[in-house]
């Protein structure tokens, strides 16, 4: 991937300040398109208990957060900022993105997917201005790398995962840390995806990070968000996506 010109990574973000052009805005159009299509069917399958999750298995131990500075800082700063309902969709978040590269066995740097996941909302609380709140997100990210010796180039993947992650339709060709970011945030918000889990990675996710209302939290701040910045990607998902309602429609009670 061209981090210079690709929509939604750091680079981008901090050029832009996520702000869509005319033909980018077509591009992610469709990449909707594309991504309802596969929901409906994912969703069709899951209905009719033909999906592949029902005969999936994933280790337990594999989800568990690695422990490491890096996963320790993150921690420290996602829990000093968010709210319960957005901190417990950040663990459930990873954990559903680990899940999902257990089962496509990819290759992850799990320290870095549990950073991202646990900071990828932050901006979502204490943005401001007119600019993306993924970028509020990245620079906290950046303070936490800088915090405990990250590299330039680890740092850079974390950011631009956190950066690309409400892009629709983020593929392999972005990076594990971004695709798996990005595909297990999907699951939680509005349940792309959920019919490749088994039910247990589902149900144990959220037993063990309860939602406390997240529906509602999400689909306001996401509301605010898309008010805020409206020449972004927010904007977009609930223009074209109709978010709120695949919000509603997530396959998780409240």
């Amino acid at each position: 991937m061209d981090t210079s010109t690709a929509t939604g990574t750091i680079r981008w973000s901090t050029r832009t300040g996520g702000h869509l052009v005319a033909a980018e805005r077509f591009r992610l159009v469709a990449d909707l398109a594309r991504v309802h299509a596969g929901n409906a069917a994912g969703r069709l399958s899951l209905l009719a208990h033909l999906n592949s999750g029902r005969n999936a298995y994933v280790p337990p131990a594999q989800l568990v957060p690695p422990d490491s500075p890096l996963t320790r800082a993150a921690t420290d700063a996602a829990t000093r900022v968010l709210p319960s309902a957005l901190l417990n969709h950040s663990y459930r978040t990873y954990r559903f993105g680990r899940a999902l590269g257990e089962l496509e066995d990819i290759d992850v740097d799990a320290e870095l997917l549990f950073a991202a996941a646990l900071l990828h909302d932050v901006g979502l609380v204490v943005a401001s201005g007119r600019a993306d709140f993924t970028l509020t997100s990245a620079r906290v990210a950046r303070n936490v790398a800088e915090q405990v010796g990250l590299s330039t180039t680890a740092t850079a993947t974390l950011q631009t995962a956190i950066t690309m992650h409400h892009s629709p339709r983020v593929t392999l060709a972005a990076g594990p840390v971004a695709y798996l970011l990005s595909a297990g945030a999907g699951v939680d918000v509005v349940g792309l995806r959920c019919w490749a889990l088994p039910r247990a990675v589902l149900a144990d996710a959220v037993r063990d990070h309860p939602r406390e209302g997240f529906k509602r939290f999400f689909r306001d701040a996401w509301a605010d968000e898309a008010a805020r910045v409206p020449g972004g990607r927010a904007r977009l998902l609930r223009r074209y996506g109709a978010f709120a309602a695949a919000i509603a429609l997530a396959p998780f009670d409240e």
